[in-house]
């Protein structure tokens, strides 16, 4: 497991249930160390006790952990890089889907050892899609929910979202767009660093 995957949970929980929170987290799945180095590697056994730690510490499902983690990775400030990579991916919702196929090759070129499930965008019908999540990361459907309500936000779509449990080919997640222009969104500028907020 990628110690950037585990960092960015520790991470999250100290922004958002302070760094007590995380101590009592850590200290029930025996880790140790208490702090995750981002480039290092550890055995899946860590991340299965980490979020086993989260849902005992936090009294929150799994599912639902790791669907805050997806939103906070898009909306929290201290990650405006990742939400601008994926604002690149299209001028409009529908174009952001279709390029999460290369999702896990452009995580790659950020970070050569970073490997991400496989992403298969499927068209079902009008306005309905289906995003098949490969196997290598448990409930990283979840995650990608949590990704895919945010940046739905941020380009003022509304959808609607259903997400199977993983199975051992993977994870599939149902998206139902209802209106591609529900709110203003938050801005966006390909050529600006930052953030401001209003229409887009």
């Amino acid at each position: 497991m990628h110690g950037l995957i585990l960092r960015t949970f520790q991470v999250f929980v100290q922004d958002t249930y302070g760094q007590s929170a995380w101590e009592a987290i850590t200290a029930h799945a025996q880790f140790e160390a208490g702090d995750f180095e981002a480039m290092l590697n550890y055995p899946p056994e860590t991340f299965d006790a980490i979020i086993a730690a989260t849902e005992t510490r936090l009294g929150k499902s799994s599912d639902l952990f790791l669907e805050d983690v997806g939103t906070y990775l898009v909306s929290h400030p201290n990650s405006e890089g990742l939400r601008r990579l994926l604002r690149f991916g299209g001028v409009d919702y529908i174009e952001f889907l279709h390029s999460l196929d290369d999702l896990p090759d452009r995580a790659r070129l950020a970070v050569a050892d970073l490997v991400l499930p496989d992403l298969e965008l499927r068209d079902v019908r009008q306005n309905t899609f289906r995003l098949a999540v490969g196997e290598g990361l448990p409930g990283f459907g979840f995650v990608m929910v949590g990704v895919l309500r945010a940046m739905a936000d941020d380009y003022g779509a509304l959808v609607l979202m259903d997400a199977e449990r993983p199975g051992a080919g993977g994870q599939e997640v149902e998206i139902t767009l209802v209106e591609t222009a529900f709110s203003a969104g938050r801005s966006f500028d390909l050529a600006a660093g930052g953030t401001q907020g209003g229409a887009a």
